[in-house]
């Protein structure tokens, strides 16, 4: 059985929206009947009310997530013969940023049981570029930690590094709207944070957005003159900015679904448990969680040296999987022998061969997860007998 469209799909940011029809169609009928679409009302309420969630003082909405990084970079001062470290398993987004405002991207390996920055590794990369202190690689500015398929990165440990070396953080959440360690939610660490509100996120809307948060003031005062032509006043462009505006028909979508995402959270991590339970005993590797963290599972990772054969198999049983991500970026076409290799990344490398994310999202039915995982099983039994 061959399957175009799986029975059951990896992710369904439609199913979301069903989940909420009604709250987010009146949402949608009020900002069209209100004749005012862009930085309205909208946008400063889900300001307000995303950065009270994430436990900061200041948001500023703006157009995806990639914009969000740069405008991140660019308040921070940070551009042409600057260093930002940041890691290769992750979304391209992340590299293109730091490209986008000039700076150079260093890369640093994982930790091998969470698949996020080792602390220990970036710190290495750190001194080994202070000790080349060239032109190819320029000097040491800045740290962007990915917190990646839920996982939060060990922030004290990045920012004690960070304060040593006196780099900025600027934490790239789009995948952990919502994980916490320590008790303390992911994007309250660093000097800024960075979400993406991509439709498939743990909130998503149903288009492209972004969110830029911080405790600063004076960088969020920046940012938000950032997004809009460098803007102080209306039409006067105080610095070179963007044009990269949250809409008040997304802003609108976004305050009915952050109402809803603790919950969503707790069912992921419900699904999450179930898996986990049901194929403990069997060759995966599953996800692991690190000590005092909040998991979010924006995906559910598993690891396999026959990922390719799993993969395929499970398409053909009408299972949706997909590879996050299936090539390192410094292995990429578009970065392969231009960026700067100051270490190897033996961690990530290893990991891009083996990865498969499993369907994960909160609409997915108990009972779609256990024949998802009931056929993972199967398979890999008859992989083991040889039959």
């Amino acid at each position: 059985m061959s399957n175009e469209h799986p029975t059951i799909p990896q992710t369904d940011p439609k199913a979301n929206y069903l989940a909420h029809k009604a709250e987010i169609d009146a949402a949608i009928s009020r900002v069209l009947e209100s004749g005012w679409y862009i930085l309205g009302r909208e946008v400063a309420s889900f300001e307000h009310e995303f950065a009270a969630y994430v436990g900061v003082n200041h948001a500023v909405g703006v157009a995806n997530g990639t914009d969000g990084l740069e405008l991140a970079l660019r308040a921070c001062g940070i551009g042409a013969g600057d260093a930002v470290f940041t890691v290769s398993h992750t979304a391209v987004a992340t590299v293109a940023a730091i490209e986008l405002v000039g700076a150079t991207p260093i890369l640093v390996d994982i930790d091998p049981a969470t698949y996020v920055m080792d602390p220990n590794h970036l710190e290495y990369a750190v001194q080994k570029v202070l000790q080349i202190s060239s032109s190819f690689t320029g000097r040491p500015t800045a740290i962007i930690p990915v917190h990646l398929y839920g996982h939060p990165v060990d922030m004290p440990a990045i920012l004690e590094i960070a304060k040593r070396y006196d780099l900025y953080v600027i934490e790239d959440c789009s995948q952990a709207h919502g994980a916490t360690l320590h008790g303390q939610k992911v994007g309250s660490w660093g000097n800024l944070a960075v979400f993406s509100l991509y439709p498939t996120k743990n909130l998503g809307a149903l288009g492209d957005g972004g969110i830029i948060v911080a405790n600063d003031p004076e960088l969020s005062s920046k940012v938000r003159a950032l997004r809009e032509y460098g803007w102080r006043e209306r039409y006067v462009s105080a610095m070179p900015g963007l044009n990269s505006r949250l809409d008040e028909i997304q802003a609108a979508i976004l305050r009915v679904k952050l109402r809803y995402l603790n919950i969503e959270n707790c069912q992921r991590r419900k699904l999450a448990q179930l898996y986990t339970n049901l194929l403990t005993d069997t060759l995966l590797s599953l996800p692991m969680t690190g000590s005092g963290v909040e998991h979010v599972y924006h995906q559910y990772v598993v690891r396999s040296s026959i990922r390719d054969e799993l993969k395929m198999y499970l398409h053909e049983q009408g299972i949706g999987t997909l590879i996050h991500y299936p090539v390192p970026i410094h292995l990429q076409p578009a970065y392969q022998h231009r960026i700067p290799m100051i270490t190897e990344l033996p961690r990530t490398e290893e990991l891009a061969k083996q990865i498969l994310s499993l369907p994960m999202y909160p609409e997915l039915g108990k009972d779609q997860a256990q024949v998802a995982a009931q056929q993972i099983k199967t398979w890999l039994s008859y992989q083991s007998t040889g039959e």
